[in-house]
């Protein structure tokens, strides 16, 4: 089953509305994209000019259905603040229904990092892949150099299964062409209670 054959309507939150990607959010976007990049050292972030051939990428990914990329939306600015998608959808053996999915291709603008966007977005897509797909794992995973992507995963839930060598392309300045290790995080089915659990509490304090 490919993404583009799952319901996927707009998520809606206290702190963030994920709205599916649309070209109508470049501008937003490129306001977004423009702010401080010191964080995004080991992250695909577009340039700022570069908005309107990203959505355009991301776009013809979600066609063959790969990917499912939503805009994020602030609610207390109603901007679009960054990006976040559900992809890579992997089906049971020799059944054509969802298994798994990733929670990937997520960035912020600096203004918005540190102030729970980041939380109850991710909050509002487990609950969407557990709840709604009945998926059985969601996958996450960052460069294992990058510390500052490590801990936030950690702190929503996510479990730590290794480092993949030399798995996924580099997104590092200077290592075009080059494969990264990758760390590789989970959360499965059994463990989604006690982890909604845990992010209700945290956005509560929000």
């Amino acid at each position: 089953m490919l993404l583009n054959e799952l319901d996927a309507p707009v998520l809606d939150g206290h702190l963030v509305r994920l709205e599916p990607l649309a070209a109508g959010h470049a501008p937003d976007l490129a306001v977004a994209a423009g702010e401080d990049r010191a964080t995004y050292r080991y992250t695909w972030v577009p340039a700022a000019g570069e908005i309107g051939r990203y959505i355009d990428e991301q776009l013809g990914r979600a066609a063959a259905g790969v990917l499912r990329p939503y805009a994020q939306i602030s609610k207390k600015s109603g901007k679009a603040v960054g990006v976040t998608a559900f992809w890579d959808p992997r089906h049971w053996p020799e059944r054509d229904e969802l298994c798994a999915v990733e929670v990937g291709f997520t960035w912020l603008g600096r203004s918005a990092q540190g102030t729970g966007v980041n939380t109850e977005a991710k909050y509002l897509l487990f609950r969407h892949a557990f709840e709604r797909w009945n998926a059985v794992r969601v996958d996450l995973k960052t460069d294992a150099r990058n510390e500052r992507s490590r801990a936030a995963i950690e702190r929503v839930g996510a479990r730590f299964e290794g480092v993949l060598r030399c798995w996924s392309r580099s997104w590092a300045p200077g290592e075009q062409g080059r494969l990264r290790d990758s760390a590789m995080y989970s959360i499965i089915a059994s463990e989604w209670p006690h982890c909604r659990a845990r992010l209700e509490a945290r956005l509560a304090r929000l």
